[in-house]
Order: C-alpha cells, then sequence, then structure tokens
C-alpha cells in the first residue's frame, strides 16, 4: 500500500489554483478601477478627496427684509372706527370750513394729515384747502409750519431791488439750529412772477397785494429746499393757482325792493 504524498503549496500571486479559478482574469494592484466585482466581495472605497475650499454652487437665498409697519387708521379697524367717529363730528360744526361741512370723508382726510404732522385735525382743516379736486397749504401755512417745527430761527423776509421794478423782489432766510448754517430761499421776484404768468392770471391776487404773495412763495420755496418732509409733499394754495388758474367766484344774486 502505497502513502500518498501531500504537498502544501502556498496560494499566492504564482499559486496554481483550479481550473475554475484561473478562468476569471486577473487585474493588476496598479488599476484597482478595472477590478471586477466577486460575488461576495466587499465593494471599493473611493478614496477621500483633499477639500481645497472651494465652495459648491448654492441656489441664491430670497432676501426678507422686515419693514416696520406703524399702526395707522388705514391698517387698523378700530382705530379706524374711531377716526372716523371723530371725523363725523367735527363735520357737523360750524367751525370747520365749507370744505370739510357735513362731509365726513374729508375730515377724515384731515385727520390723518394731522396725526402724520402732529397738528391739530382743526388746524390743518383751517389751512388745507382744495383746487380743483387737489388739496393745497396756505401761503401762511409754510410760514407756520417752519417757525413751529423747532429746526430753525425765525424766518426772516429779506427784500431786494427797488420797489415798482422787475428786479423787486425777496427771499427767506433762517438758521438752522443744529449746526448754525444759515439756510436760504430763491429769490422770488416781480420778473419771475411775470415770465411764470402769475400776473396776467384772472383774479390774481399778484396784481393787488405783490408783496405778500412773494412772501408766501418764498416761505414754500425754503421749507420745499430745507425741510421738505412737513409738507408732506403738498403745494401751497397760491402755487395750485398759479398753476391750475383762479376759480371762479360764485355768482350773487342782487334782490332790489321798491318802495312803494
Amino acid at each position: 500500500m502505497s502513502e500518498e504524498k501531500t504537498t502544501n503549496t502556498p496560494v499566492g500571486a504564482d499559486a496554481h489554483v483550479g481550473p475554475e479559478t484561473a478562468s476569471q482574469p486577473t487585474t493588476p494592484p496598479c488599476h484597482p478601477e478595472r477590478a471586477q466585482r466577486v460575488e461576495g466581495s466587499v465593494p471599493p472605497v473611493a478614496p477621500e478627496t483633499e477639500d481645497v475650499g472651494i465652495p459648491e454652487p448654492q441656489e441664491p437665498l430670497a432676501l426678507s427684509v422686515a419693514v416696520p409697519t406703524a399702526v395707522t387708521m388705514w391698517n387698523d379697524p378700530k382705530i379706524m372706527n374711531l377716526s372716523f367717529r371723530t371725523a363725523r363730528m367735527l363735520s357737523g360744526s360750524a367751525l370747520v370750513p365749507d370744505t370739510y361741512r357735513n362731509s365726513p370723508e374729508n375730515c377724515l382726510v384731515a385727520i390723518d394729515l394731522a396725526n402724520r404732522l402732529g397738528l391739530s385735525p382743526l388746524m390743518v382743516m383751517q389751512n388745507l384747502y382744495v383746487v380743483k379736486g387737489k388739496p393745497a397749504w396756505s401761503g401762511s401755512f409754510c410760514a407756520a409750519a417752519v417757525n413751529g417745527s423747532g429746526r430753525f430761527t425765525a424766518l426772516e423776509f429779506i427784500f431786494v431791488g427797488e420797489p415798482g421794478t422787475p428786479s423787486y423782489g425777496c427771499y427767506a432766510r433762517a438758521c438752522r439750529r443744529s449746526n448754525g448754517s444759515v439756510c436760504v430761499s430763491d429769490t422770488v421776484t416781480m420778473q419771475m412772477a411775470q415770465k411764470e404768468g402769475w400776473l396776467n392770471k384772472p383774479g390774481s391776487k399778484w396784481q393787488t397785494m405783490p408783496v405778500q404773495m412773494m412772501m408766501y412763495r418764498a416761505a414754500a420755496f425754503f421749507a420745499r429746499a430745507h425741510c421738505s418732509d412737513i409738507l408732506l409733499g403738498i403745494p401751497t394754495y397760491e402755487e395750485e393757482q398759479d398753476t391750475r388758474g383762479y376759480e371762479e367766484e360764485g355768482k350773487r344774486t342782487v334782490v332790489t325792493l321798491n318802495a312803494q
């Protein structure tokens, strides 16, 4: 009985294996990406890439800016109801002008302007006119608003030129309290009124009271140039009349009684 000799052959790259194993192609270790996946083996793990600090593209974020909204009559129903009741009460007063009498809607707008300016509603109604459907401040209101704002010293009106000539005019001047700088308006002259057509309009006050009209216009120019917020972008009554024309006064009927 012959003895069988067994030879322990180490398994390695050069070892002879069975036909099944030999039939599978081998991939050199220097090309791991070409290795075929053997059933039951662990898939290769991709090597970690070094972070070079390049940010990934991202979608632009929508910026949402929170704008604080003040509570007014226009966005608060309770304040609106209270304001309308106040407007209805003011519309029945005999002290308000005809534009606001028996018109709570107009009084409501005046109350809103008064709240914005920090004034009395009655003061606003006494100085806010309607010229052909557009609101306008009185000329005296501009000077009162500038003086009452506390930002400037009292307005001064400096007259230039010779009275009765086209160069005659005036400008408004005041000192700013915050830094002491001198603020002046444009000079309003009779030549300006002539070229702008203010003198030739029917019923124009420039023909009867030019000095007062120059002061009103100079005050409006000053307020519009140095503190436009106190006018809320609303023109003056005189500016609207000079631009849009003077409204015709209502005709009066005179009744004559013959004594017998």
